[in-house]
């Protein structure tokens, strides 16, 4: 491209971003596709911390506290645990939401206990409740805890070793790191930075294409003494810095998001800091111009700006695919996914979240591949801006 072309293409690229920057529901929509991601991480997070919160500090309704005194007041020994009288009808009080979970222990407890027989203890709870779900979780954990405490001391009594009803002692040896392990449950994470660059681009690749063309303005901007390659280049150039603002602008928020949010409540041991968001931005930044450009050709053929809106609607979910795929079913890293744009990113940023980036090397080849596949984009946009079908069908 000659300095004059070059020229050409810049003075397309700010009036696009001028453009852009005068549409309201441009700039809506690029914010929206930025702040999803981080906004919907930070809730998501809290308000699991908070449940968890909940979980240390628990109120008991026991019905029957008479019938096992021996049971509640081991109950009442445990960390944060609090027993109150139960209601009269436990399984409406349950179902009408008045409690969350309530213990009901029939007459007959004591008399199976002492005789040595299994002495039944109802929970009543409703497990459709994803708020009350932690806290039934935790009633469950402390009769199971209490049901191998009995079993151990009535072996003892016995004369029996409690050592011969465990069998099998299992030792697990874990190689992967804490850090290694957050990042596969976290594996979402790249999801919405990848929705960031092709959401911070959507609306002015679609309206510099097929916007132009429905409202006509395309064939005056094609009059002026330039080539269709500074034009498309142009086009390309802003859609692609409008696509890496977004994607800087949401892993940052994603790092600060992540140093306020307690994880450790929820028993992730992961930190986010610098060196993760700079090896994420080495993944995705290269992309971004990949994306512009395949979203400028696509959009060339629609002949209105909703209709391009559908195909590029159509063209995320495809990019979306590898991410689900990843969060379902955990790829395990080859060398050759390195050089697959959309799936090489998504590896690349699985890794640096690991804490085990990749080399340098292989940032390189996967910018240089998504820079070759962008060009080649660009130049099929360029040769669609030479055909009249394109340029006067509406």
């Amino acid at each position: 491209m000659t300095n004059r072309t070059l020229a050409q293409a810049l003075v397309v690229f700010r009036k696009e971003l001028r453009d852009w920057s005068r549409d309201r529901r441009s700039i809506l929509t690029a914010v929206i596709g930025t702040l999803f991601g981080p906004l919907f991480v930070a809730f998501m997070f809290n308000t699991l911390a908070s449940r968890q919160r909940q979980v240390e500090d628990v109120k008991v309704p026991v019905v029957g506290i008479e019938h096992a005194p021996a049971l509640v007041d081991w109950l009442r020994q445990q960390p944060g645990i609090e027993i109150v009288a139960g209601p009269s009808d436990p399984e409406d009080a349950v179902r009408t939401r008045q409690e969350d979970v309530v213990v009901v222990i029939p007459k007959e407890f004591a008399e199976r206990f002492k005789a040595s027989k299994p002495a039944i203890v109802r929970i009543v709870a409703d497990s459709s409740s994803q708020s009350t779900r932690p806290k039934q979780q935790r009633v469950r954990g402390l009769f199971q805890r209490y049901n191998a405490e009995i079993g151990s001391l009535r072996l003892m009594a016995r004369g029996v070793s409690p050592v011969v009803a465990t069998p099998l002692g299992i030792e697990e040896v874990e190689v992967s790191s804490a850090q290694q392990r957050a990042a596969q449950i976290l594996s979402f994470i790249p999801l919405f930075i990848m929705m960031a660059a092709f959401m911070g681009a959507m609306q002015i690749a679609t309206d510099s294409t097929a916007g132009e063309r429905e409202r006509g303005s395309l064939e005056a901007l094609l009059v002026n003494p330039a080539p269709r390659s500074a034009i498309a280049t142009g086009k390309w150039l802003a859609g692609t810095a409008t696509s890496m603002a977004s994607v800087v602008i949401s892993g940052g928020l994603l790092l600060v998001i992540f140093q306020s949010i307690p994880l450790q409540d929820l028993g992730f041991r992961f930190r986010l800091g610098t060196p993760h968001l700079v090896g994420t931005l080495a993944a995705v930044l290269p992309l971004c111009p990949f994306i512009v450009a395949v979203q400028m050709y696509v959009a060339t053929f629609a002949k209105s700006f909703k209709e391009a809106q559908s195909y590029l609607s159509l063209l995320m979910m495809v990019q979306m695919l590898p991410g689900f795929l990843a969060t379902m079913y955990p790829i395990t890293s080859q060398n050759w996914m390195y050089f697959v744009p959309w799936v090489g990113q998504q590896v690349m940023m699985t890794d640096v979240l690991g804490g085990k980036p990749p080399t340098a090397i292989v940032f390189a080849a996967g910018a240089v591949m998504s820079m070759a596949l962008a060009a080649i984009a660009v130049r099929g946009t360029t040769a669609l801006l030479h055909r009249e079908r394109i340029i006067f069908g509406r």
